[in-house]
């Protein structure tokens, strides 16, 4: 008995023995691979992946696909940054090229209007002038977003009161509101937040624009704010025709425009270059409310220095 205790002991201290070296050897090799394939991802996260950082003879089947598929994103990753700024750079050219010839039309165009012209022709001209306003309108949005896109816009947020920013929104869109007799009514708690004087005001006043487009006439449109700990939250609240709860996460695409407003005018880029300077200032958006009860569109600033 004693001697069979002893044999089973032996063999598996033996078995310990070899079983031991074979589970830190497997260990360490897991452990290798593991570092390997966070090292990859690193580099794809931080732009530094290159097709030559590793020896692919001394890597795994895993880490071999996985070394593929980064060299794969990579490539696709360069040819699309190289497709936008190709892109980018032929808006600035087509903006370039158009902008003396449709500032020469809509001249021309007024000064069709100021002279004695059949009614008919009176129509015509109007009609080329506004067509024209879009166009130029277009261009210039259209630059706009290439250009925050590139970098060559910055957003720089400064700490200011939310009276003042509000009140120059609100001058700039009092006009459009005046013209379809819409009431702007303010609920107002002051304080500071951080802001772009002149884009985080033009991304407000897109929103208002719309408000006041898309609302009904001597409707009323509401400005709130509300104060929290990190935001402030600017509320645009109107009484127009809403927007349908399947297209809330659309209407910040680009060129993006609701079946229901295809016969007004715009363009689908005002809500997206409108999420694009908030972001870039640290802040967000975002839209609420049922279809035909009008629409919620939610500000965020920062009161802090991001």
């Amino acid at each position: 008995m004693n001697k069979l205790i002893l044999i089973i002991g032996i063999v598996a201290v033996a078995v310990l023995v070899i079983v031991i070296p074979i589970i830190l050897l497997y260990r360490r090799r897991i452990k290798k691979i593991m570092n390997s394939l966070f090292y990859m991802l690193d580099s794809a996260i931080d732009g530094s992946f290159t097709a030559d950082t590793f020896d692919e003879s001394a890597l795994s089947a895993v880490e071999e696909k996985m070394f593929r598929f980064l060299s794969s994103c990579a490539v696709s990753s360069k040819n699309l940054t190289m497709e936008k700024e190709n892109i980018k750079r032929l808006i600035s050219d087509i903006s370039h090229q158009t902008k003396t010839p449709v500032a020469n039309i809509m001249l021309y165009s007024q000064i069709l209007m100021e002279h004695d012209l059949p009614e008919d022709s009176i129509v015509c001209a109007k009609a080329l002038a506004t067509q024209a306003e879009k166009l130029d309108f277009l261009m210039l949005a259209l630059v706009k977003v290439s250009r925050l896109e590139s970098g060559i816009i910055t957003v720089n947020p400064q700490k200011g009161t939310m009276q003042a920013l509000l009140n120059s929104v609100i001058a700039q869109i009092r006009p459009k509101a005046e013209e379809k007799e819409i009431i702007i009514e303010t609920e107002l708690t002051n304080g500071t937040v951080y802001y772009d004087s002149k884009w985080t005001v033009e991304a407000i006043y897109n929103v208002l624009d719309n408000a006041v487009k898309y609302s009904h006439r001597q409707s009323t449109v509401t400005i709130r704010s509300v104060p929290y700990n990190l935001f402030f939250r600017i509320d645009v609240i109107d009484q127009g025709i809403g927007i349908a709860e399947d297209e809330q996460g659309k209407i910040f695409s680009r060129f993006y425009r609701s079946s229901n407003v295809s016969g007004r005018e715009g363009i689908g880029l005002g809500l997206f270059l409108t999420r694009e300077i908030l972001s870039e200032g640290g802040g967000y958006i975002k839209v609420s409310r049922a279809l035909e009860l009008g629409s919620i569109f939610s500000i965020f600033l920062p009161t802090e220095k991001r």
